[in-house]
């Protein structure tokens, strides 16, 4: 029982030794502004900082980088935030006016990723059938060919409608006709023998071939 007693003292004792130390730490009030280490001229908000000796967050820092609280002599501090590497800061003993005020430099990460490429095609099997029946775009010389060739001319000429400079072009050239004729005779058809002479040979054309469609509505 006694040497329990002793041991049991002897533990107290010991563990009042190492809190002594801590305990006779000044209080420091610690400030500073978080700094990108590349530039200086960059914040870093929010960034985590932990007491090494307490293992628990202190604080973080706000949005401009500040912070500020009160810890104890030779305290490491550890700097910590996300894309940036640990930091640690030990606050020197015998600070005079009891602050202590330093800017932080914390350095950034840079992880270069290797390249990820994301195919659509579960298979092989399945590239090569949507490879093969791939339809190639015409390049710029064919695609010049097709604007300019005439059917695609005829087409936009039955569709799309005349532009001013088109209607007023029209309107110089009936202009013109007119006065070039207004000192002449403008013929009449009715007193011309060759357009008499096309027009009796449509009739009895047209009369040939309806008797030719009645000869074979009767064969029939």
């Amino acid at each position: 029982m006694k040497y329990l007693i002793g041991i049991f003292f002897l533990l107290i004792s010991t563990v009042a030794f190492a809190q002594q130390p801590q305990q006779e730490k000044a209080l420091v009030q610690f400030s500073g502004i978080v700094h990108n280490a590349d530039s200086a001229k960059i914040i870093v908000p929010y960034v985590n900082i932990t007491n090494a000796a307490t293992h628990k967050t202190i604080t973080a820092s706000n949005y401009e980088g500040y912070f500020s609280f009160v810890a104890h002599e030779q305290d490491t501090l550890i700097f910590t935030c996300v894309g940036y590497a640990t930091t640690r800061v030990v606050i020197p003993a015998d600070v005079k006016n009891k602050s202590y005020t330093i800017p932080v430099m914390i350095q950034p990460i840079i992880i270069n990723l290797p390249t990820f490429h994301v195919f659509p095609w579960a298979t092989t099997d399945e590239f090569k059938k949507d490879f093969l029946a791939l339809k190639v775009a015409d390049d710029d010389l064919e695609i010049a060919k097709k604007n300019v060739s005439r059917t695609t001319l005829m087409a936009l000429v039955a569709t799309l409608p005349r532009d001013g400079q088109e209607i007023q072009d029209g309107y110089f050239q009936g202009l013109n006709t007119s006065i070039e004729n207004s000192h002449s005779l403008t013929p009449n058809p009715l007193l011309n023998p060759l357009a008499w002479g096309s027009f009796i040979n449509e009739i009895t054309q047209g009369d040939k071939a309806r008797a030719n469609a009645n000869a074979t509505n009767y064969d029939n």
